[in-house]
Order: C-alpha cells, then structure tokens, then sequence
C-alpha cells in the first residue's frame, strides 16, 4: 500500500509539471507587437520615430501628436534622431523592444529606413510613415500633404510672380523622398519656361538636412557667380529661406528677389508680412498628425483604413495606400485670411515686425 501511495504522489507531480510547461505564456513578449497574448485591456502604446525637431515645424508636429495621444487615451513613446539614422535605427529597436502596437516614422533617409520596416512587420507591427516617404512597399500608409502639389504650387507661383530672369533652385536633403518629388514637379512646371528661354536656372543643389547654413552658403556662392543677377530663389522650405534671406541680406537685395519657402513657420510668416520671403505654402500640423495616429491605431486593432488612395513611389516603382492632405499657398495678401483665421499663427506674432500703422486692420 505505501508503494502504491508513493506511485500516486509521483504520478500526480509529474502531471503537474507537465501542465506547468505546456501552459500558454501569458506575459506580453517584449518587441512584439503583432503577438495576440497581450493584455486587451492595457492602453495601447504608438511608437514614433520622429527624424528631427530643430524646426519649428517639427515642434508643431511633436505636440500636435502628444495631444491627440492624450485625448485618445493612448500610450505614446517619442523618439527623435536629430538627423542621425544610425540613431534612428536605434530608436526604433527600442520602440520595439517596448512592445509597441503600430509604428510612426518620420524618416531621415528614405531608403536606409526601409530596414526600420523590415524588422518591425517581422514582429508583426505595423507602420506609418509620416510626413516623408520611405522606400519601402512594406509600410502600411503613407500620410502626409500633397508633396507633388506642394512642388507645382511653390514653381507655379515663382513663374507667375516672375516669368523672366535667373532662376536658383534650392532643394532639400537628396536621403528625403519630399525633396525629390518637389524637384521633379518644380522642374516640370518650369520646363516651358527654361526651353523658350524666358527663364534661366543657373544654379541648383540639394542641401543635406535642409540645413539653412548650407544653403545661405550655396546662395551666396550663386550671387557672386552671376553677379547678383539673379530674380527667383525657389527654396523647398521655410529654413532654409531664412539661410537664403540672410545671404541676400549681405548684398542689400531682400524683397528684391523673389524668395518661396513651405511649413508657414512663425519666422518666416514674419518675414512674408515684411516682404522679405515672398511666399510660403501652409501645411495644417494637427490634421497630419491626428490622421497618423488614428490611422496607426486602426491599423494596430487590425480595422480597415478609409480615404487612402494610391500613391506611387517613384524611387521603387511600387504604389503603396496614402492619405494626403491638402495644402494652401500664403503670401503677403492672404495672410489675414489663412493662418491667422485658421488660429494657426497670431496677428500680434505675424505682424511682430511691421510697424502698427502699415498692418492691416485686426478681425
């Protein structure tokens, strides 16, 4: 009888051991976004990989997403790279390994960041890339403005506003997809101009990290080789404008020269009330941003996406779903009745530099 007791007691802890093996893990595995055995009742976690926040708009962006993060009740992680995409890189081996349920990228390098979506659909996770594109058919949407439609605005306009002379084109970082779909459109409006001659480009060049400093310096170098005969600087956006303006500065020619720019930021809205910049193209941040992260959450709940359309990169030659927000050319006369009406920017900050009895009347 003991034997068999003994036999009985041993029977049962093995039985138990082995269900203590098979049973399922019910911890959250770390980096693994697409696995099913996380807690459903835990707030969900949005990554984003933000490239930069030196500018601005970058800022606007980054707070425009914390908001809605918060409104939506939403864990979210933010990261920023300071235009490095080793660092980049890192950050999002990180967001992953926090277990992350969608993905945002704001990418520095359109095409090193294609690695950054390899590792996170492997996990299962899936991503949105913001602003920017990247070269990869893996990402799940594309959210940004019409970039094409920012690039035909920005050359529309010069051409309008300045149908003859030398031209000097100012693009982007060469690693941003936005810098080379504005090139090509911008280039595409321009062409009749250039092949009837109307208009001469006599200086052209992408600026790494759109970096202003680079591109008053390449400014400065195209006024001294055509003497200062130069009538349209068609810049790709608002910083680098502030770099331009002030290398015109130097030669006593700003509101001579016709000068665009893109994002609207405070300075340069400023600077269009002081008819130094010429134009700048209004990108609205809190409808980008909030699209992306209802967007992402969709995606992470595995929900369908409405109002995408396909978008075609180029660089790959793949189309991928999109969702593209409009956008609105501002200059000069239109500034009370854009970005000021909208709440964007402030009467008090537009007109911070233009004397009050040269402002418009206040609405």
């Amino acid at each position: 009888m003991k034997n068999w007791k003994g036999l009985t007691i041993l029977l049962a802890c093995v039985l138990f051991f082995m269900a203590c093996v098979g049973a399922p893990n019910e911890q959250s595995g770390s980096g693994s976004g697409g696995q099913t055995n996380k807690d459903p009742n835990r707030k969900m976690k949005i990554g984003f990989a933000m490239d930069t926040v030196k500018e601005e708009r970058w800022q606007r962006d980054r707070a425009a997403f914390e908001a809605h993060c918060k409104q939506l009740n939403v864990d979210c992680v933010i990261t920023v790279a300071n235009n490095d995409s080793s660092r980049q890189t890192n950050d999002v081996d990180n967001l992953l390994t926090q277990g992350v349920d969608a993905l945002v990228i704001a990418p520095h390098d359109a095409t090193q960041a294609a690695a950054m979506v390899e590792k996170a659909k492997a996990q299962g996770v899936p991503v949105v890339s913001y602003d920017r594109l990247i070269n990869s058919d893996k990402i799940d949407l594309y959210v940004s403005h019409q970039v094409p439609v920012i690039g035909r605005k920005i050359a529309e306009y010069a051409l309008q506003h300045q149908p003859n002379g030398n031209y000097v084109m100012v693009y982007g970082a060469r690693t941003d997809n936005n810098a080379i779909i504005m090139q090509k459109e911008q280039l595409a409006v321009l062409k009749p101009a250039t092949d009837s001659k109307n208009i001469k480009i006599v200086g052209d060049q992408f600026i790494n990290d759109w970096n202003p400093e680079l591109a008053l310096n390449f400014v400065e170098n195209a006024l001294t080789q055509n003497n200062d005969n130069i009538q349209a600087i068609v810049v790709s956006n608002d910083g680098m404008a502030g770099g331009v303006i002030s290398a015109l500065d130097k030669k006593g020619l700003t509101g001579k020269v016709l000068v665009t720019g893109q994002d609207a930021q405070k300075d340069a809205l400023q600077r269009v009330a002081a008819g130094k910049q010429t134009m700048t193209v209004y990108k609205p941040i809190i409808p980008l941003a909030n699209t992306a992260l209802e967007s992402a959450i969709k995606l992470a709940k595995k929900e369908s996406l409405t109002g995408t359309t396909a978008f075609k990169n180029d660089t790959i030659g793949k189309e991928i779903p999109a969702i593209l927000l409009e956008v609105q050319v501002v200059d000069k006369d239109n500034l009370m009745t854009t970005v000021i009406k909208d709440g964007y920017a402030t009467y008090e900050d537009v007109y911070a530099n233009v004397p009050a009895d040269q402002r418009p009347p206040k609405q």
